[in-house]
């Protein structure tokens, strides 16, 4: 009787490690959302995708829990989107705790943009990252974070590379055509634009707009920096102010009252990146 009861209970825990082997098989865990949406137009119900930082919080400060610390040890990969607060201080302690996972880094090859010379801030100051992370709101390094991640996918799963390939091929297209859309709307607007965060960098880079970012380094702008905000509204005809909902208003709702502008709730890091991006654009393309 005890030997049939230790051979249930040592079956048990084999079926258990089989299914937590076979749980790490097939999960890939991204940094952030809009990372999440490109993982699963290409991967299918091949891979499921999970996402560390929950939608809601801010990839630049974000502390993991415990729980999904114990999560992304099921993991089969990590997919990095590169440079951006969070990882800066948490991706060697997860790749220490976690030597069975390959870690990916989706921004290899994009083209960074200094994080001192692009917000045209009318002050000095520096960056402590050095480079803006915000690369996924330009189509252009979109195209270069795809590739990376089919070939990722192709790595982890050589039997099923076709059908990544052709995946990418699909995304690629719907990239184009977002391009296209966005060369329509902005390239002649030549528009300036205040935000809180800037969080559109290489949207503006691309497409010959802007932006002027109300906080800088994280930190809350002084009274001067906003009087020549102010006028930079006046100097420039801007007509809208757009901010993240996971900011404090006050300063933009401050802006807002002196400048007239109206205020605009964007989200970056929405899942779904098209109606985000088609979003953004006629934002800005309607001041």
């Amino acid at each position: 009787m005890r030997q049939t009861r230790f051979f249930l209970i040592y079956t048990l825990f084999l079926l258990v490690s089989c299914a937590r082997n076979i749980e790490q098989e097939r999960r890939i865990t991204v940094t952030i959302e809009p990372q999440r949406f490109f993982a699963e137009q290409l991967a299918g119900d091949l891979f499921e995708i999970t996402t560390l930082v929950p939608p809601g919080f801010s990839p630049e400060t974000y502390d993991p829990t415990a729980q999904q610390m114990a999560q992304l040890a099921h993991s089969r990969a990590y997919f990095a989107i590169g440079q951006i607060g969070f990882e800066n201080v948490w991706l060697h302690r997860l790749k220490e705790n976690n030597p069975q996972i390959v870690f990916y880094d989706n921004s290899e090859g994009v083209e960074w943009i200094e994080d001192d010379d692009h917000h045209h801030h009318e002050h000095e100051g520096h960056h402590h990252g050095s480079v803006d992370p915000h690369t996924w709101a330009s189509p252009k390094e979109v195209r270069i974070i795809v590739k990376n991640m089919c070939k990722a996918l192709i790595e982890l799963d050589a039997e099923n590379a076709e059908t990544y390939q052709i995946r990418l091929n699909e995304l690629l297209k719907k990239i184009d055509q977002m391009d296209s859309f966005l060369k329509d709307s902005l390239v002649l607007s030549g528009k300036s634009f205040i935000i809180y965060h800037p969080a559109l960098t290489y949207l503006a880079r691309d497409y010959g707009m802007k932006q002027y970012a109300i906080e800088n380094e994280g930190k809350e702008p002084s009274p001067e920096q906003l009087k020549q905000l102010v006028d930079r509204v006046k100097q420039e005809n801007i007509r809208a102010i757009l901010i993240q909902q996971e900011f404090d208003k006050k300063n933009a709702e401050l802006l807002m009252r002196e400048t007239g502008c109206r205020l605009e709730i964007i989200n970056p890091l929405e899942y779904h990146w098209e109606e985000e991006m088609f979003r953004i654009a006629k934002i800005l393309a309607d001041e």
